[in-house]
């Protein structure tokens, strides 16, 4: 790990700030957040049905999965800072032109260019594997990650507010305007962060098996995959639910509908305060219970006949203390695999874990076309939460045994 000077903000001689890492950790959650509750009003426009809509989250995800493939590698061969810098360009533009789509088939196009911004979330935990070692990454990722979580606390409300004031497009003004300005940061302040390399870019993807091949990677993926499956599965369903089974206004909705970010918020800090002091393992463990167990009372509820949007929604907060105790944690294993491809292992795990939330996503936009309860939701979410408690733990029992 080659030695950085201490952060000092626009100055890309130095680690970058943690600000800018904060930023570029969040701008993909604003824009998968920010127009959620504009999703009816979205419709009605584009004279589609909801269910149509609905694909803006699983096209967004699906798309971010395949350009996480190639972010990582590329990163490792030519650099952070350039690959960086064109994928906020991209999405800037694809953000301004969003709201002058003629129609839904280029809204959705759109949507798939948007997601260029996930290579900012992927390389803003490369850098710190770049500049950290494994214990403290954990919580350095942590902290990224709790700044990174206000933005789907606030986002929702904003864009239910800008959809009652501006309309729908307003969001994607928003998120435009807030590109050029992480732009400019990260062109000042970021400098090059990647260890040195003779590789080429296809010798960089002829490194994946050393991934594909390692019990550890995939514990620590599968992890990440099925903890954050049952927010994915929140995304792709809860505008429905709250829209269709409670009746909420899209102001409303967007208030409620930041709910995860909120223990997502209190996981993280956490995770920052304790990942060095009880180990990646244990916080990982503990976030997928904390899921688990917080989808499991608000079945209760559901059963009960008791749910409201008060019940359904405070339940949320459970799964992002779980997500805020897991994400950081299950990332830093996949990162310590093998240090030297650490672009590659981020990009990689982030593949399959978006990969994973679109099947969610969508999942759960068909399972509840036509539903009249919240239940048919809180079954997809509970089971990826259960199956990743299991994974976590046998990724810890083969960690004991390879330490003794």
């Amino acid at each position: 790990m080659t030695s950085f000077d201490p952060p000092r903000l626009f100055d890309r001689r130095t680690q970058p700030h943690i600000i800018t890492l904060v930023l570029l950790a969040s701008i993909s959650a604003l824009a998968m957040n920010i127009f959620l509750p504009s999703l009816p009003n979205m419709a009605t426009h584009f004279a589609t049905t909801p269910a149509v809509m609905g694909l803006t989250v699983g096209i967004y995800l699906a798309a971010s999965a395949v350009i996480q493939i190639f972010c990582g590698p590329i990163s490792d061969a030519i650099g952070r800072r350039p690959v960086i810098l064109w994928s906020l360009a991209i999405f800037t533009i694809a953000s301004l032109l969003t709201p002058f789509a003629p129609n839904v088939a280029l809204f959705l196009t759109l949507r798939a260019v948007q997601a260029m911004s996930a290579c900012c979330m992927v390389l803003s935990r490369a850098i710190i594997r770049d500049t950290t070692d494994t214990n403290a990454s954990g919580s350095k990722i942590a902290y990224v990650t709790m700044g990174m979580s206000v933005v789907p606390m606030l986002s929702p409300a904003v864009g239910g507010f800008l959809d009652g004031t501006t309309g729908w497009q307003g969001s994607f003004f928003l998120t435009g305007g807030i590109g050029v300005v992480l732009l400019l940061v990260c062109y000042f302040d970021l400098g090059e962060t990647a260890p040195a390399t003779q590789n080429s870019l296809k010798q960089q993807i002829k490194e994946y098996p050393e991934l594909l091949t390692s019990p550890r990677f995939w514990g620590y993926c599968m992890a990440s995959t099925l903890g954050s499956g049952s927010f994915f599965a929140y995304l792709g369903g809860a505008p429905f639910v709250g829209s269709e089974v409670f009746g909420l206004s899209p102001s409303t909705l967007g208030l409620y509908f930041g709910a995860p970010a909120v223990g997502y918020f209190v996981g993280n800090f956490l995770s920052g305060r304790y990942s060095m002091t009880f180990g990646i393992d244990a916080m990982a463990t503990w976030g997928l219970i904390v899921t688990a167990g917080g989808l499991s009372i608000s079945l209760l509820i559901a059963y009960v006949g008791t749910s409201t949007p008060l019940s359904f929604f405070g339940g949320m907060v459970a799964i992002g203390v779980g997500n805020g105790l897991t994400l950081p944690n299950s990332s830093a294993g996949m990162l310590s695999v093998r240090p030297k491809l650490a672009g590659s292992a981020s990009g990689l795990g982030s593949a399959i874990m978006i990969g994973g939330g679109a099947l969610l996503s969508a999942l759960a936009g068909v399972m509840l076309d036509g539903a009249t309860s919240d239940k048919p939701l809180l079954w997809i979410m509970w089971v990826p939460a259960v199956l990743g408690i299991i994974v976590i733990l046998m990724t810890a029992r083969r960690n004991r045994r390879m330490s003794q």
